[in-house]
């Protein structure tokens, strides 16, 4: 999933997979996000606004992007929730408005929260109140991103993987130079993936994203960096599917192999549960039972 994207491109690649024209994944987006430039001042106001999603978009789901104060986000998913759109949002930098967001029912909650340590108070109420904290720890807040301790451990030009599906330009403009070069010791990702399993260890959900830094590799980064916070690794393959799936509202249908799922798998060569950088594996992709070349 695409959490919002400043043109509607993406909505017509999806049409083209959905239709055969092209082969890709399953792609959602929320399209462009609902932000406070959408001028809204009443209930109905979100109403009309969110009708672009249902109407037009046809996105189901929709990011809500720092709309206004908390009675603003409340129209927004208010009007969310009478048209059957699931909403995610951004974080913000602001763990009050994350936690409000979180006790109105928002779906979702992108990037990482500003705090930490976090006590069993705030856990207990984003555990049960069912938010999927999506953290994307590549770009966390407060410390260097986590993709620069990536991109210092792996050279990117030599991927032949990689390769295949980028372009040459675009894999010497980001591994040949970085605007900054850090310790070790001045990492903040492991700390702030720490809360991220403190989440899941009281029952809540975590999700992956990789922010679209660095597509193909930069998910398992992401799932490796949640590791890094002493997530187990069978809590981040359920962050990588099942608590993914649940975020986007298609839980019923993806996100773990059951009876009456539609047939979406990954095959691999060595098994992430003895390590987790194994989900760099990939052999095959199986996607509504047609079985592609993972390379």
């Amino acid at each position: 999933r695409v959490p919002q994207t400043a043109m509607i491109d993406v909505l017509s690649y999806g049409d083209l997979v959905d239709t055969g024209d092209i082969i890709g994944p399953r792609i959602f987006s929320t399209g462009p996000g609902v932000f406070w430039s959408d001028s809204i001042s009443s209930a109905n106001d979100a109403k009309d606004v969110l009708r672009r999603y249902t109407d037009y978009y046809h996105t189901e789901t929709i990011k809500q992007y720092m709309v206004g104060d908390r009675k603003v986000r409340q129209w927004v998913i208010m009007a969310a929730r009478e048209q059957q759109l699931t909403p995610t949002l951004e974080g913000g930098l602001d763990f009050k408005k994350n936690l409000t967001e979180a006790i109105d029912g928002y779906a979702g909650l992108e990037h990482s929260f500003p705090i930490a340590p976090i006590y069993k108070d705030n856990l207990e109420i984003l555990a049960q109140s069912g938010t999927v904290y999506t953290p994307t720890l590549l770009v966390l807040y407060g410390g260097p991103w986590a993709e620069n301790y990536w991109f210092q451990r792996h050279d990117i030009t030599k991927d032949e993987k990689l390769g295949r599906f980028t372009p040459k330009s675009e894999l010497m403009r980001m591994g040949l130079r970085r605007q900054a070069w850090w310790h070790p010791s001045q990492y903040s990702h492991p700390l702030i993936a720490a809360q991220a399993n403190k989440l899941i260890q009281a029952g809540g959900k975590v999700g992956i994203g990789s922010h679209g830094q660095l597509q193909g590799l930069g998910y398992h980064w992401e799932m490796w960096t949640l590791a890094s916070g002493g997530t187990k690794p069978i809590d981040v393959l359920r962050a990588a599917t099942i608590f993914g799936a649940d975020a986007l509202g298609h839980a019923k249908d993806v996100g773990s192999i059951a009876s009456g799922k539609l047939a979406d798998l990954v095959i691999m060569d060595a098994n992430p549960l003895d390590n987790i950088s194994n989900t760099n594996s990939v052999r095959y992709v199986m996607k509504n039972g047609r079985l592609y070349d993972g390379n």
